[in-house]
């Protein structure tokens, strides 16, 4: 098969979790791990950075990339999901796995996949080990995809375990509490290794102290850390930005000083081309999209807001099914007009199920594009749109292909 017909087989043939959400989850590490053996795969050979957290993997996976970069190393990074191109998900430096690479994968593995029932996740993490050691990458910069204990990921044994904060989000997977979120979360932190954890939370602080105590790992917060330093514009960043630094100062490379870290901070878009945090996609009026998706990720929008000079804000939102969206609206200006649209995704939420969480008149249409047009109309110069609720609206809106 050609690659078009390769990547339509990963995207429709194996549950992907965008679109089945629980469904397409297979927690634990047989599976993977049987996989990688009919691979023949070495699952420790490569140096590893584990990321997880409910909010900032993949921006401070980004940071950590670039700051390596910067300081010449040739770095790998499996991150989920993807805007535009599956092949965003696994990517050495700035350049994404090549498309001749997957089809290869796919032919010579598929029946294995089959076989196995793998995930979507499991298929990916498979395929991006597979290429990271023929490619002889220095660093593996791995992104947690749900949770941490059962994620696919976890069969690996990192040099520092990064955990960036702890908020409410996958509940009907990890449990309605922070301290069940926090435990499985947890889950990454492995024996005589680093731990960076990127923001205190009280209610969970002793779960990570404990667990790395156990192990036998040492732990810094990076928050602790904290200097009147800014990076960035964007609060939230900032937090991920320290978690990145820390990430890499523990490695103890001498490469890593303050010219390689400032280096990789500034460029971190050209090394990684990150997008979807505080992303600005116009300026007449400004379109600001941020793939923020849970309370945590909407109170960090609310706060970003709140230091903001414009005339209306225009607020377009897009869900996946069963999120408690009034939480989240909660958290935006009580001045905000909000406009709702669906998602291209099995597990988009209806009209009919906003309508019952949102109280009063719904503005509403199924076409994103045509919304937003909608919106660009009723705006002038100095009105703010933000794009938030979904990663997976952004195809819909922004990708010309």
């Amino acid at each position: 098969m050609d690659y078009k017909n390769i990547e339509n087989w990963i995207l429709s043939r194996v549950p992907i979790f965008q679109n089945k959400g629980k469904d397409a989850y297979n927690p634990g590490l047989k599976n993977v791990s049987k996989f990688l053996n009919e691979l023949n795969l070495p699952k420790n050979q490569l140096k590893y950075i584990h990321v997880g957290g409910t909010n900032g993997k993949g921006s401070t996976c980004s940071y950590i990339s670039s700051i390596l970069q910067e300081a010449g190393y040739k770095v790998g990074t499996f991150s989920s999901p993807h805007f535009y191109d599956y092949r965003e998900r696994i990517k050495i430096n700035n350049t994404k796995i090549e498309k001749s690479f997957i089809v290869d994968f796919i032919d010579k593995n598929k029946n294995i996949i089959e076989t196995l029932g793998l995930s979507f996740f499991e298929l990916s993490f498979g395929l991006c080990l597979s290429y990271f050691n023929q490619k002889k990458i220095d660093y593996a910069v791995i992104e947690v995809g749900l949770g941490g204990r059962l994620d696919a990921t976890n069969i690996i044994n990192p040099l520092v375990s990064v955990i960036t904060n702890i908020s409410y989000d996958h509940m009907d997977i990890l449990g309605d509490s922070l301290e069940m979120i926090a435990k499985e979360k947890a889950g990454i932190i492995k024996t005589n290794s680093k731990v960076i954890i990127g923001e205190r939370n009280g209610e969970v602080d002793k779960i990570f102290i404990n667990k790395a105590k156990d192990v036998s790992s040492s732990l810094v917060f990076a928050s602790d850390n904290y200097s009147e330093k800014l990076y960035s514009d964007i609060d939230y960043l900032n937090k991920n930005i320290y978690s990145a630094i820390y990430t890499c100062k523990a490695l103890t490379l001498k490469n890593i000083n303050q010219n390689s870290i400032l280096r990789g901070i500034k460029n971190v878009a050209i090394n990684t081309n990150m997008f979807g945090r505080w992303s600005i996609i116009d300026n007449d009026p400004k379109i600001i999209f941020d793939a923020a998706h849970n309370e945590g990720g909407f109170e960090s929008i609310g706060k970003q807001l709140s230091k903001l000079s414009y005339d209306k804000l225009f607020v377009l939102l897009s869900f996946v099914k069963g999120k408690k969206i009034n939480n989240l609206i909660s958290k935006l200006p009580s001045d905000a007009k909000l406009y709702f649209t669906t998602l291209s995704i099995e597990r988009s939420m209806s009209f009919e199920e906003i309508k019952l969480n949102v109280e009063g008149n719904i503005i509403f249409d199924k076409s994103p594009k045509k919304i937003l047009n909608h919106i660009k109309k009723e705006t002038s110069s100095d009105d703010l749109i933000l794009i938030t609720g979904s990663n997976f609206i952004a195809k819909e809106l922004f990708y010309e292909n």
